[in-house]
């Protein structure tokens, strides 16, 4: 009797799964976001911000990505559903050179998957160089069944908010002075603002005597971001997709990539509005301008007749911490790992003089062929994971193996990291170590730690608290290759990912993971080998010759502190010698200045920069002018 209702089930839950349908083209705009002055963004078919969107588990959803760019320097696009298990479709992960060829210019890249066992907020983004923080980002609700019914909570309405942060400049602007020779300490670029809902000064307007469910998810690259509103609780009943049980605070602490979706109950008198509060964790600013507002206030809003409330401050940071969540169905600890993996962050300079980010001295260098791809058509040798580069961090797991990945922090900044594909229990989290107070980093020490939880803590996004250790570990229950990463955009770039290539041969036998004849396409319309080795070889997929590969150390004997003062040495010299130069040509005639920066520049740009006669004679009358003026 019981298979047979299990079946029929089953059947009425395909009977009520849809598909839905998107068609998008990215594109070039401009907004006036933050109040601040219009600044460009990328539009979706023309339009900003991009649409949040709602659909119920069992769910299909087709996605046509169309690159709309028209920029001449050939801008590239990708699309990843953030949190998504893709179950069955990992190729439809969206990471460009780990699943997938980028989709260039006038290109279409159809996204086919079904949302099979994920309910709660997620959201979407580029995955294409920091590219979301220009506006390709958007939140992302699973309802668990028609109308939410299954939802484990009561409540009446409900609302989503995104949380973010804006920039005065766009990302292409941004990360050549981020990835410079002139930023040696990788100080990353300061915000102009903290959003809600893209915008500022948001307004909410609540019925007195009323529960919501507030779903929060941060989606900008940077920043974490203390959130409350004045006057009332907020019940935590979902992280990043997983149900917990109930916890109440008056704070919540979110990173970049973290999702919350809380219980407010709103009081009875309607008669005040109150101050819904965003503040920066400035301890993430290695430089805080005076004019960077740190706190950000939106309005719960019970009066539009009534006054809006002022700025509401906090004496002290008294947020939840969510180590300590159950999850409501209390999934037990897992067994002792069968593979672990142990990474340590470290931030550095190569030779070039930029500083980049390293999981255990490597920083991530994208292969030839796109991960995914290499695993496609590698045969047995899919399970050797030499075959996926020696510059991209690559692990290979087996079917159903526990996994614990271990993070020593010798940073001492705050990193969000973010796994693909999967959500992972947290065991251990550690306390911050302060450089500041002579504190040295300290590892995890596998003989000398707290008790695990019982039924630890589940979610995709967890923070490293600076020169601290956590420990994670899942199920490698889902085939695919998973990108784990931080997901602060500027230490991404700047390398700091893994990549998780998990059961392989499955992949290959299992019909739903092939690689579409829309994917190949992409490759070729990329130049980009669809099979191969990371250096793009397939007879031989051992031989790694011509690999990518990061930019070489700097020679022993130079140290962080060194490069730095060596740049600001190169900087301070320039500085003199164009002082010198100007002091030096002030008494000069226009064409004895000609003929000494003649002798200074080399032959072929000679003639770019020899004044005309027009020119010289309007410099002659200026100096002529000046001279008779000073006499």
């Amino acid at each position: 009797m019981l298979p047979s209702l299990l079946l029929q089930l089953v059947f009425v839950a395909h009977c009520l799964a849809k598909t839905v349908e998107y068609h998008w083209t990215t594109g070039w705009g401009s907004a006036d976001v933050d109040g601040q002055g219009e600044r460009p963004v990328i539009t979706c078919n023309g339009e900003f911000p991009w649409p949040d969107i709602r659909v119920t588990k069992g769910d299909t959803m087709l996605i046509y990505l169309t690159n709309g760019f028209n920029d001449s320097a050939g801008t590239t696009t990708s699309l990843h559903m953030h949190g998504l298990f893709q179950e069955g479709s990992a190729q439809m992960d969206g990471p460009p050179m780990v699943v997938q060829c980028p989709i260039q210019q006038g290109d279409t890249l159809l996204y086919n998957f079904t949302v099979s066992s994920n309910v709660g907020l997620y959201w979407y983004h580029s995955h294409t160089e920091g590219q979301y923080e220009d506006g390709f980002r958007a939140l992302l609700v699973v309802d668990d069944g028609e109308d939410n019914e299954n939802f484990p909570y009561d409540y009446d309405e409900e609302m989503v908010m995104s949380m973010g942060e804006w920039y005065e400049e766009t990302v292409a602007e941004l990360t050549p002075k981020f990835m410079s020779l002139f930023n040696p300490t990788g100080a990353e670029p300061i915000p102009r603002n903290l959003i809600l809902n893209n915008t500022m000064n948001l307004t909410w307007e609540v019925q007195p005597d009323t529960t919501y469910l507030l779903r929060l998810g941060n989606f900008g690259g940077f920043v974490s971001q203390y959130f409350w509103i004045e006057d009332h609780e907020m019940t935590v009943v979902e992280v990043d997709g997983v149900y917990t049980e109930q916890n109440t605070t008056n704070m919540l602490y979110i990173t970049v990539g973290q999702r919350y979706s809380v219980l407010v109950h709103t009081k009875s008198d309607a008669s005040t509005n109150f101050a819904i509060m965003q503040k920066f964790d400035d301890t993430m600013l290695d430089v805080i301008p005076g004019d960077l507002q740190l706190n950000t206030t939106s309005y719960m809003v019970y009066n539009t007749s009534a006054a809006m409330p002022e700025q509401n401050t906090v004496d002290e940071l008294d947020f939840l911490d969510d180590f300590y969540l159950v999850p409501y169905n209390k999934v037990p600890l897992y067994d002792d790992p069968d593979y672990t993996i142990t990474l340590d962050v470290v931030m550095d300079n190569l030779d070039d003089g930029i500083n980049y980010a390293f999981f255990n001295n490597i920083t991530y260098t994208a292969p030839k062929v796109p991960t995914l791809m290499t695993a496609m058509s590698a045969g047995d040798d899919a399970t050797n994971p030499d075959i996926y580069g020696s510059n991209t961090n690559t692990f290979v797991l087996q079917r159903d193996e526990i996994v614990e990945i271990v993070l020593n922090n010798h940073d001492t900044g705050t990193h969000p990291f973010h796994l693909h594909g999967h959500v992972f229990q947290t065991l251990i989290r550690d306390k911050e170590y302060d450089a500041d107070e002579g504190l040295d980093p300290v590892a995890y020490d596998p003989d000398n730690h707290d008790d695990f939880p019982e039924y630890p803590m589940l979610r995709d996004t967890i923070y490293l608290r600076g020169q601290s250790n956590f420990v994670i570990r899942f199920k490698a229950d889902n085939p695919g290759v998973w990108f784990f990463h931080c997901h602060i955009e500027w230490h991404l770039l700047q390398g700091l990912s893994i990549v998780l290539v998990e059961d392989p041969l499955s992949l290959q036998s299992n019909s739903s993971q092939q690689l579409t004849a829309n994917m190949l396409e992409m490759c070729t319309n990329s130049n980009i080998s669809s099979k191969g080795n990371a250096a793009g070889n397939y007879e031989n997929f051992l031989d790694l010759t011509g690999e990518n590969v990061q930019q070489k150390n700097i020679p022993d004997g130079f140290t962080k502190k060194g490069i730095i003062a060596m740049v600001f040495s190169c900087i301070a010299g320039i500085l003199g010698l164009v002082t010198i130069a100007i002091y030096g040509m002030q008494d000069m005639t226009p064409e004895q200045e000609a003929e000494d920066i003649r002798e200074l520049l080399p032959e072929e740009d000679i003639l770019e920069s020899s004044p005309s006669k027009e020119e010289t004679t309007v410099k002659e009358n200026v100096l002529v002018n000046q001279r008779t003026a000073e006499d």
